[in-house]
């Protein structure tokens, strides 16, 4: 099972006590469940990123405690003593084809590993195996990665943070800069691997038809405040609210919304759900098409 992580009353202020300080998490209390999908979404400048930076342990709190793992960080807790916690938590960035700097694929992949005491065959054995779970043949092992396309890349930096071998996995904005059909692929990937080693996966996002598909759980931030969690379902339940937070709805709940001025009102209330998925929206179709039909043989009698 994946590690634990708890936020606990957690504050975070850069450059407290200065003329420059900037407070960006306020009285943070999370749990993030073990060998699940946690989607954290709210708009620029709400915490996302200061948020996940404590996940794994970049940052401490300023004020309250984070439990990672049954270690208990605080302001006053020591980096040097936090290494170990690092190696479990994996983290993928934005663009982290940008983090390459080996002069072959291979040794880009070793050194996470060796770099926290692993011999060199073992760190070998282990980017042989993350680079071919990602999807890279073989021939390009020996490859500069400066030399790959801009998806082969990023799936050789994404092996990098694999093979650190971690119980949590967190992603920010994977897809950023990808064609629609990477994007998919990227992400099947990830959710394949999250199945496979029982990840507990954080991910990132902007993309609501992504939350809405992958996700098992939601937490909503604003001005470094968590403002709603819980299921896809829940959280996408008003659509009004989630304008008002400044983010968007999953495809399928906003055309649900457009067909409220076209269908009558009292078939519009039947809808028993909220589609999240393009299956679940064809379904409500199918009903709210069969109703008006009755609807419309009723209203003609």
């Amino acid at each position: 099972m994946a590690i634990s992580i708890v936020f606990e009353q957690v504050d975070f202020t850069y450059s407290p006590g200065t003329p420059f300080e900037v407070p960006v998490l306020k009285g943070i209390d999370l749990e993030i469940p073990q060998g699940k999908v946690t989607a954290i979404i709210g708009h620029t400048g709400s915490g996302k990123s200061t948020l996940i930076q404590h996940l794994n342990v970049l940052l401490k709190p300023t004020r309250g405690k984070l439990i990672v793992d049954g270690r208990v960080i605080t302001s006053e807790s020591k980096d040097k003593n936090l290494k170990a916690l690092r190696k479990k938590i994996g983290v993928v960035f934005q663009f982290p084809e940008s983090q390459l700097f080996e002069e072959t694929v291979l040794k880009d992949v070793m050194f996470g590993p060796q770099n926290f005491g692993v011999s060199k065959e073992e760190a070998e054995r282990i980017a042989r195996d993350m680079l071919s779970l990602v999807g890279i043949d073989e021939e390009l092992f020996e490859r500069s990665p400066f030399d790959l396309s801009g998806g082969q890349m990023r799936r050789v930096a994404i092996a990098g943070v694999l093979a650190l071998q971690p119980e949590v996995l967190i992603l920010d904005e994977p897809t950023a800069g990808l064609d629609p059909l990477g994007q998919i692929t990227m992400l099947e990937m990830f959710m394949q691997l999250q199945k496979d080693y029982h990840l507990s996966l954080v991910l990132v996002t902007h993309q609501m038809d992504d939350v809405a598909k992958y996700a098992d759980n939601v937490v909503v931030l604003e001005n470094g405040q968590i403002v709603k969690q819980g299921t896809p379902s829940e959280v996408f339940s008003d659509p009004e609210w989630l304008r008002e937070k400044q983010l968007g709805l999953p495809q399928t709940l906003a055309f649900i919304d457009l067909l409220d001025d076209k269908i009558p009102e009292d078939l519009m209330k039947k809808i028993k759900q909220s589609p999240l998925t393009v299956e679940q929206l064809a379904e409500i179709l199918i009903d709210i098409n069969h109703q008006q039909n009755d609807w419309e043989a009723s209203a003609n009698e």
